[in-house]
C-alpha cells in the first residue's frame, strides 16, 4: 500500500500547531522502498524549526497508525524559502510590499510590488524604466488563476 498525498496533506493539516499555519504543498515521492513525503508549511509571520518539528512528528505518528509501525518511510517538514515560488494566496498576503517577478498565463513577464491581496487575486504595480529611473505604475488587479509563476525578487541594496 502506497502514501497517498491528499491522506497526507490531510494529516498535515489537522498536525499544524498554530491558526496562523498554513500548507504551501505536500509531495510523496513515488519509491515503493522507502518514500519521502515532503511539507512545505508557512505562517502569517513565518514558521520557526520548533512547529516545523511538531508536524513532523504528529505526521509521522499518523502515518504509523495507519500503515503499522514497520512502513518505512522519510518525512521532511521545512518553510518553503524565498526560491520557492508563491502559490497560495495567504503567501501574497504575508509578502505585500516586496517586489515579485510574475509570469502570467499569456506568456508576458512582469516585475512589481504586491500592494495588496485578496481571496481572487491581488494587487500589483508594475515597475517600470523611465529615463534610467525605476518606478511603480497604478496597481492592477491580477487574478491567481492569470499566474504561471510568481518568484519573491530578492534585493541586496
Amino acid at each position: 500500500m502506497a502514501l497517498d498525498e491528499k491522506i497526507i496533506e490531510g494529516f498535515a493539516l489537522e498536525a499544524l500547531p498554530e491558526p496562523d499555519l498554513f500548507l504551501v504543498s505536500v509531495t510523496v515521492s513515488d519509491s515503493p522502498v522507502r518514500p519521502k513525503v515532503t511539507i512545505l508549511a508557512d505562517g502569517d509571520q513565518g514558521i520557526s524549526i520548533d512547529q516545523c518539528a511538531k508536524i513532523s512528528r504528529r505526521v509521522a505518528k499518523r502515518i504509523e497508525e495507519t500503515m503499522g509501525e514497520e512502513f518505512s518511510f522519510v518525512i521532511e517538514v521545512s518553510s518553503p524559502g524565498v526560491d520557492f515560488p508563491l502559490t497560495t494566496p495567504r503567501q501574497f498576503t504575508r509578502n505585500i510590499g516586496r517586489h515579485v517577478k510574475l509570469k502570467l498565463a499569456e506568456g508576458v513577464e512582469k516585475t512589481g510590488e504586491i500592494v495588496d491581496a485578496m481571496e481572487d487575486g491581488f494587487l500589483f504595480a508594475e515597475e517600470v524604466k523611465v529615463k534610467h529611473k525605476k518606478s511603480l505604475l497604478e496597481p492592477v488587479h491580477v487574478a491567481y488563476s492569470d499566474i504561471v509563476k510568481a518568484q519573491i525578487v530578492i534585493s541586496f541594496k
